[in-house]
């Protein structure tokens, strides 16, 4: 099994005509995504060709949805039309909107937050690399890929990932298969300070997987949400989890790279939040070299099997 997506689940790629989103949704139809819209308003009617996939374009998200049946849509819409092309997807009732766009401004996802509240529609991002289901072919092919993460460093199995920071994440991937240990699913949920879907979040789902027999857990300084997350660890999952938090050496007040990355309270600091991941019983990684080794000590531990 898998969270979010499966190898069948199909999507539409808003800005599929951009040079970013149109690069992305060739790299995702070469892993053996179902894409099967694209949305661009006014270019309805023209089709997105890529070897021996022509994909359909439409005006708009509800005309794709009502044409193909897609459930899900990634976000490559520049910044100043990221908030409304997610709640876009929003009002055409997808089940996940996948928002890779960065630098929306904080007041438009403090908006789209606020008219999210009471629907059906998840949001992951935004600023995040996606999320992937590895699938069982050459290079993990015939899984679903949606946004930027690389897709041959993936490896189908039981392990899931997931991050605000998008190289770590494929990092912890590539130790992973490195040492044949595959992926049930890979996310990253970015960096800004107002996104759609947490650490616990993702986490709840891997624990309700019977198929993610361990986890990573990677995050960074600022905010609370892997301190939370650790915590629920405690009182609930009996799976083995490693953590890696970045930003050790960060200089206390300063922002460092997301946006979100700002330390501002006690429990903000990387020093911080290892002390409660130990606390907590999570692996700690020292260094990001070290994240899936620290998964396999945690699994040995627990005499669980990751591959």
């Amino acid at each position: 099994m898998s969270i979010l997506i499966s190898p069948e689940t199909k999507i539409l790629v808003q800005g599929i005509t951009g040079d970013f989103g149109g690069r992305h949704a060739k790299l995702s139809l070469d892993y053996g995504t179902k894409v099967v819209a694209g949305v661009t308003p006014g270019k309805g009617g023209q089709f997105f060709e890529h070897k021996e996939h022509r994909v359909p374009i439409f005006n708009s998200v509800a005309d794709a949805v009502k044409a193909t049946g897609a459930t899900v849509s990634v976000v490559f819409v520049p910044p100043p039309f990221a908030g409304d092309a997610i709640l876009e997807g929003v009002d055409a009732g997808l089940e996940l909107v996948v928002a890779i766009t960065e630098g929306i401004p904080v007041k438009d996802m403090v908006r789209v937050k606020r008219t999210m509240q009471g629907s059906k529609t998840r949001l992951v991002g935004p600023n995040c690399p996606g999320v992937v289901t590895p699938g069982t072919g050459k290079d993990s092919f015939g899984g679903c890929r949606i946004g930027i993460a690389p897709g041959y460093i993936h490896k189908k199995g039981h392990v899931g990932v997931v991050s605000r920071s998008g190289t770590l994440t494929y990092e912890a991937v590539f130790q992973l298969t490195s040492k044949n240990i595959g992926q049930s699913t890979c996310v990253g949920i970015g960096g800004d300070p107002v996104n759609g879907t947490s650490h616990l979040d993702v986490i709840k789902m891997f624990n309700d997987d019977p198929e993610t027999h361990g986890i990573i857990l990677i995050g960074e300084i600022g905010g609370n949400a892997e301190v939370e997350a650790a915590r629920w660890i405690k009182a609930n999952v009996k799976k083995p989890v490693a953590g890696f938090i970045a930003g050790a050496t960060a200089p206390a007040g300063r922002r460092m790279g997301h946006a979100g990355a700002i330390v501002g309270g006690a429990e903000d600091t990387a020093e911080a939040k290892i002390a409660v991941f130990k606390e907590c019983g999570i692996e700690v990684a020292i260094t990001p070299s070290d994240m899936a080794d620290a998964l396999l000590r945690s699994a040995k531990a627990k005499g669980v099997k990751l591959s």
